[in-house]
């Protein structure tokens, strides 16, 4: 008789807990995990998926304008608000159904309902307590909103993706990616857009190339950018809202959103009662084998807070169920992960922030080429994109790549396997590239930017 009714239970099945559960019942392990809300976790139902498929839609009335230089000829487009939303959630329905037979197909036992954890090895979910060898938590993160009043009256991303109807006038809290993005989706779609937030541009941590031509290019398109302010309060208006800014401006609108940060979902799960150490903000400290201070107790994802991103948490759950389940012991590598924002126009990057560079290496190099995408050369669109290197002085070895404009998330995973290998610049300058392409300016680049003495002795 064994000593426990499982080998794994897991607590969440989003994109990381469903790789780690499948895996881990497809090498044998007795496997159950528990999900209080639906298979698919926040990429699926509540981020990316969703939001990817409001961007490719809010693209079109910018290209149908962008037709008439090739010689379209075009009409009034109107849309559907109500369709798209609808169409979407179709989709999500077809995902999650995949999610749930990816865990049946491996054994996985599910159980729908909060669990939480009761003792090092036991997780209580409905009237039931289930015991395991091993508990994972990975529950991931959810949306934070300040304490303003009246920000009851506020929206936040998870609600942005379900709205009955599209707002003609929406303010969005908040400079990260979250925020620019669902700028970018509602300007689109033919709303105005206020994106007011905290610092001087937005993206702050990001490269500071990256952010300033992301911060004009959304200007360009006609996003109103309301800088280094924030709401003071919130109040209910007959249009929707009234949003009253720290700098004594007013904003009617039909909405009011936040996207100034998500949390780790550990409240009310017990993990602190049971002696898992959690940082200041509530997420789970873990080791590389991603092991809580509590042996028993393993945690990954966003709930970690290491880096939130779906294919990280994905990488992460095939290390765990690898090393425990497969004698085949892997810890994920943090390191030069590429990851993109999809922003109107997107970001790519890879590796350090220029800033970063500076204070790891001291001496780096500097190479930026600024353009004008050829789609638009026939057209009146004004969009720019930014392309820049970053290589360290000593080794040569490029350490970052960053890029706003066209295509710079496709571009960026290529970018990044260089940057993973630890290529040089002569490297990149070794390689033909590939005409006519916004890709071949990462190869083309030759020029150093002078460096800050130099700069500031030419001024």
């Amino acid at each position: 008789m064994t000593k426990y009714d499982y080998d794994l239970i897991t607590i969440g099945a989003g994109s990381g807990g469903v790789r780690a559960s499948r895996l881990a019942g497809s090498y044998g392990a007795k496997v159950a995990v528990i999900e209080e809300v639906r298979e698919g976790g926040t990429c699926v139902l509540r981020g990316c998926v969703p939001k990817k498929l409001l961007v490719y839609g809010s693209h079109y009335p910018e290209e149908v304008e962008d037709a008439a230089g090739y010689g379209w000829k075009t009409g009034r487009i109107d849309h559907d608000w109500t369709r798209l939303i609808e169409t979407k959630n179709k989709e999500l329905d077809r995902l999650h159904g995949i999610y749930v037979n990816l865990l049946e197909n491996a054994g996985v036992r599910r159980y729908h309902g909060r669990g939480t954890v009761v003792d090092p090895h036991t997780v209580a979910v409905g009237d039931k307590c289930l015991t395991a060898d091993r508990i994972l938590i990975a529950v991931g993160g959810w949306p934070t909103m300040p304490d303003v009043p009246g920000i009851n009256h506020a929206i936040t991303s998870n609600e942005a993706l379900d709205l009955r109807e599209r707002p003609d006038r929406i303010v969005v809290v908040g400079s990260g990616y979250i925020a620019v993005e669902f700028a970018g989706i509602f300007r689109g779609y033919g709303s105005e857009v206020d994106l007011v937030f905290r610092a001087d541009k937005v993206l702050r941590g990001f490269d500071e190339d990256v952010r300033k031509v992301l911060s004009a290019e959304m200007a360009k398109k006609g996003i109103n950018i309301v800088a280094n302010t924030l709401p003071e309060r919130i109040e209910k208006s007959e249009a929707g809202v009234h949003a009253y800014l720290k700098n004594g401006e007013v904003i009617e609108a039909n909405q009011i959103m936040y996207a100034t940060g998500r949390a780790p979902n550990t409240k009310g799960l017990g993990l602190a009662e049971v002696g898992v150490e959690l940082t200041a903000n509530g997420s789970v400290k873990v080791n590389r084998w991603s092991q809580s201070s509590v042996p028993s107790i393993y945690a990954l994802g966003d709930v970690t807070d290491r880096i939130n991103l779906t294919p990280v948490a994905i990488a992460e759950g095939r290390c765990f169920s690898e090393t425990l389940y497969n004698d085949n012991p892997l810890s994920p590598d943090h390191d030069d992960v590429p990851s993109a924002v999809f922003s109107q126009p997107p970001v790519g990057t890879v590796g350090l922030a220029e800033h970063e560079a500076r204070e790891k290496y001291g001496a780096i190099d500097v190479y930026v080429a600024e353009f004008r995408p050829m789609k638009y050369t026939l057209t009146e669109n004004p969009e720019r994109g930014m392309q820049k290197l970053i290589v360290d002085q000593v080794s040569q070895r490029v350490v970052g790549a960053h890029m706003v404009g066209v295509d710079a998330a496709e571009i960026i995973q290529g970018i990044g396997i260089a940057i993973k290998m630890k290529a040089t610049k002569a490297d990149f300058d070794a390689t033909i590239g590939v005409h006519p392409t916004a890709a071949e300016e990462f190869v083309t680049m030759r020029d150093k930017r002078p460096g800050p003495q130099k700069a500031r002795v030419a001024d």
